[in-house]
């Protein structure tokens, strides 16, 4: 409507100054409300643009804590921003890492000293931090434990990775996600990116692999060996798995350095039991030693379950003792009595040696109970 009217007096009769000035300030306004309008409705259509205002405040309080706020990131680098990890914020340290001190000590030496004293490496092209590195073993062995521990001491950038973050419904949106994560590190370096169960996320190609994930792994790989992360950038890539040969050959060949953290040894076992239960109350009588023994094939994870187990038996106890004192208090109590009742509050009794082994012969019925479960076969009847 406007603009019909407006070419109508362009083509009557000849128009002053004002006039065309009046006609420029209409055609203005007139823009400027259709973008807003089509820019309000457009927004309005968006369902993810919640989320990615929120992630864009993540990602804004995140890069200001590490120091790099006046850094300008495109929008897909501020979803990749989102995932940051502040190294100071892990609660986990060497210390709290029991039975693995040849590990512990190879990652010092061969990912985290090249990363804290580069000015020592600086004219060797041979010493400098590898561009992958590969944590392979049993579940529950302490993998992801030990990439806490990295980010906490390297004092890295520290990103954490995952798959969900990559997938998009959009086509191409996920090969500009996986761009915009070797940008960002590049951008923030030094800095690792971990990817937890790294066989899910590059597992084997074939020819069952979707177009889009074939797409992402391929634009992953080519990024990694790119010019993005030459060999004066201080980029790696830390990945940890329970199935290291479902992991594609080569991604297996871009991450050279390779640490297996299988089940713990007897002696392991009793330094992983020692930590656990340093901060709790034991009885003297408590023999780690013979608990270690008794825990052949058990995981980290699995002795932390046990100790937790122990200590919860203490805590059964002491509240039944309750119990029978409150209605022994009841039973006994008299009407005309002017004494009031008051229950002395008493300390949990110390773990002892017993509560751990009932815990583990609850533990190895439970395994048991798990590994003769025969298979369901057939249709369930009534």
């Amino acid at each position: 409507m406007l603009l019909g009217e407006l070419s109508k007096e362009v083509l009557t009769r000849p128009l002053t100054r004002n006039e065309v000035l009046g006609i420029l300030f209409r055609l203005t306004i007139f823009g400027a409300t259709t973008y807003f309008s089509i820019k309000w409705v457009s927004d309005a259509l968006d369902p993810s643009r919640k989320q990615r205002i929120h992630l864009k405040k993540k990602a804004e309080g995140l890069m200001k804590q590490i120091g790099v706020e006046s850094l300008k990131l495109t929008e897909h680098e501020m979803t990749i921003a989102s995932h940051l990890v502040i190294p100071r914020d892990m609660k986990v340290s060497w210390r709290d890492i029991a039975g693995l001190e040849e590990t512990v000590q190879e990652l010092q030496d061969s990912v985290i000293l090249p990363f804290q004293k580069r000015h020592l490496f600086r004219h060797s092209a041979l010493c400098q931090p590898p561009r992958g590195v590969l944590l392979y073993g049993p579940p529950g062995c302490g993998k992801t434990l030990l990439a806490k521990a990295i980010a906490q001491a390297s004092g890295c950038r520290f990103i954490n990775l995952q798959a969900s973050t990559l997938t998009d419904k959009w086509y191409g949106e996920s090969q500009k996600l996986t761009a915009a994560v070797f940008s960002l590190a590049t951008k923030i370096q030094p800095c690792i990116i971990f990817i937890d169960e790294i066989d899910a996320f590059l597992r084997n190609r074939s020819e069952m692999d979707h177009e889009a994930t074939a797409m992402m792994k391929a634009e992953f790989m080519s990024l990694w060996d790119g010019l993005e992360t030459g060999p004066d950038c201080q980029v790696m890539v830390l990945g940890a798995t329970n199935r290291p040969q479902d992991v594609d050959p080569a991604i297996r060949r871009r991450m050279p350095t390779t640490f297996q953290i299988g089940l713990p040894t007897q002696r392991q076992r009793q330094e992983i039991l020692k930590l656990i239960l340093a901060g709790e109350k034991m009885s003297n009588a408590v023999n780690l030693k013979e608990l270690a023994a008794k825990t052949h094939g058990y995981s980290g994870s699995d002795l932390w379950e046990l100790c937790r187990d122990g200590a919860m038996y203490r805590v059964s106890n002491y509240i039944r003792k309750r119990q029978m004192r409150q209605i022994a208090h009841m039973l006994h109590e008299d009407g005309n009595s002017e004494e009031e009742s008051d229950l002395e509050e008493e300390q949990l009794r110390p773990i002892t040696q017993v509560d751990l082994l009932l815990a583990l012969e609850k533990m190895q019925e439970s395994k048991t109970a798990s590994v003769s479960m025969p298979a369901l076969k057939g249709p369930m009847l009534d």
